[in-house]
């Protein structure tokens, strides 16, 4: 687990895999349809993360054997307050304990960056995600801010003892075996 600066190609290819799959489950929810490929160029385009820069945040990238997997950023929303931002795994390296791992490293670089909590929001359809944040200690807590897919807005007291998962090692994240076709 590594700072990557937020506008690297890196940090691009890591983001445009997660919006495309956190809008397509929107659209496919919502809509009965995949996001139109304008719509999410559009969308990637103008959320650059520039709010993940230092010194007001940073972005973390995981790796496994060389290969970027995933993303956790942080931005300071105060001098108290950081936030958590795009939370993302790789299909292949999920089921191993890696989100919890990116969270938790996000959750040591808000403290360096000063912060005593950590904010974040998510939507309803992300259910995966609701209940990483509550088994890491989230409780769910009034809106912080006003973004349109926000349904669910979580908090949590940045203390030295809320670190449940800071004696695991990324290497020890692997991705999902291959799967292979019935009879292949």
């Amino acid at each position: 687990m590594a700072a990557e600066p937020h506008d690297s190609p890196v940090a691009a290819s890591l983001w445009r895999a997660y919006y495309t799959e956190v809008s397509d489950r929107w659209y496919r929810l919502h809509e009965g349809r995949a996001t139109d490929p304008d719509e999410l160029e559009r969308e990637v385009t103008a959320d650059t993360g520039e709010y993940l820069a230092p010194p007001g945040g940073l972005l973390l990238v995981a790796r496994y054997e060389g290969e970027p997997v995933g993303t956790a950023g942080v931005r300071l929303a105060d001098a108290t307050t950081a936030e958590l931002k795009r939370v993302y795994l790789r299909p292949r390296a999920r089921g191993r304990g890696g989100a919890a791992l990116l969270v938790t490293a996000a959750e040591d670089a808000a403290r360096a960056l000063g912060a005593e909590r950590m904010v974040l929001d998510t939507r309803n359809d992300l259910v995966e995600a609701r209940a990483l944040y509550a088994r890491l200690g989230y409780a769910e807590s009034a809106p912080h801010n006003d973004h349109a897919y926000a349904d669910h807005w979580f908090t949590k007291a940045l203390t030295e003892t809320s670190k449940p998962w800071a004696a695991r090692e990324v290497s020890a994240v692997s991705p999902s075996p291959a799967r292979r076709p019935a009879g292949g």
